[in-house]
């Protein structure tokens, strides 16, 4: 019978606004395991089809090989018994059931790698990330750069589309924001573009009335 080394398992969640590079960060990681020879296998959520079928792609255009799946439950079908690191992208789009998934494979010995949003562009905490941070052993929180005013940025701010909490889309629909920036609601929107228009309006010169 084979002999393998005990090897603890873990769980690392890498998690931010848009654009402030997680998928980056995870692609890193598991490029990294991979020098070390470990197996590595990547999934993806199936409705992520904005880059590649079958890469996990990050909007730097970084890429890895992934396997795309629709639920939480193909992912642990089809772990292999030997692989050692898996590494899963854009969390936040699984059913719930991607914690027990997650929790499952680290007490099995894995290291297992997840990225995914943490609000969503309302700024509410997006689940499942909230028990993910709550159950892994490391959380890694990034900061984006907030298109308005150059400060860091946590928040995704949708400046395209509809209602719905999950809408695909990259820079043609969303922007990093700084808390100050902001602008979850639309009629607020709406207030603080007009207050900025006005406040690059350059001002009106006085004019002196003509001496009759």
């Amino acid at each position: 019978m084979a002999f393998f080394p005990h090897r603890p398992g873990s769980l690392e969640v890498i998690c931010g606004s848009m654009f402030s590079g997680k998928s980056e960060e995870l692609i890193r990681r598991l490029r990294l395991a991979r020098i070390a020879h470990q197996r590595v296998q990547v999934f993806k959520p199936a409705i992520d089809t904005r880059y590649a079928d079958e890469e996990l792609v990050s909007h730097s255009d970084f890429r890895i090989t992934a396997r795309a799946v629709a639920t939480s439950g193909e992912i642990l079908s089809q772990v292999h018994d030997l692989t050692v690191v898996i590494g899963i992208d854009e969390v936040q789009f699984f059913d719930a059931g991607i914690v027990e998934v997650c929790n499952k494979l680290a007490n099995q010995g894995k290291r297992v790698i997840v990225a995914g949003l943490d609000q969503d562009y309302r700024g509410r905490p997006f689940p499942p990330m909230p028990e993910l941070m709550a159950v892994g052993e490391y959380v890694t929180k990034l900061l984006a750069v907030c298109s308005v005013c150059g400060d860091p940025a946590n928040r995704s701010q949708r400046i395209k589309g509809g209602d719905a909490v999950v809408e695909l889309g990259a820079s043609d629909r969303y922007e990093a924001r700084c808390r100050r920036h902001f602008e979850p609601e639309e009629d607020r929107q709406m207030e603080l573009l007009n207050e900025r228009a006005l406040a690059l309006r350059p001002p009106k010169r006085k004019t002196k009335p003509i001496p009759e």
